[in-house]
């Protein structure tokens, strides 16, 4: 259960458990408490993935062009 203990400036303290993490607080629901339970939920992009290794190949053709 990840429960939010804390906001310092632009992060909330998260609590999972006995161990504690920080999130950017601009991912936190607008309205959320101290206390309040939140989950979290983590998909992979694949379009932004894609564009992101075709940069990545393009730089080092050009890195790498005799």
């Amino acid at each position: 259960m990840l429960i939010i203990d804390r906001f310092e400036g632009d992060w909330a303290v998260i609590e999972d458990g006995s161990k504690t993490f920080n999130l950017p607080r601009r991912l936190i629901s607008k309205g959320a408490r101290e206390g309040d339970v939140i989950l979290i939920r983590v998909t992979v992009d694949r379009e932004a993935t894609a564009a992101r290794e075709n940069r990545v190949r393009g730089l080092a053709a050009d890195l790498f062009r005799d």
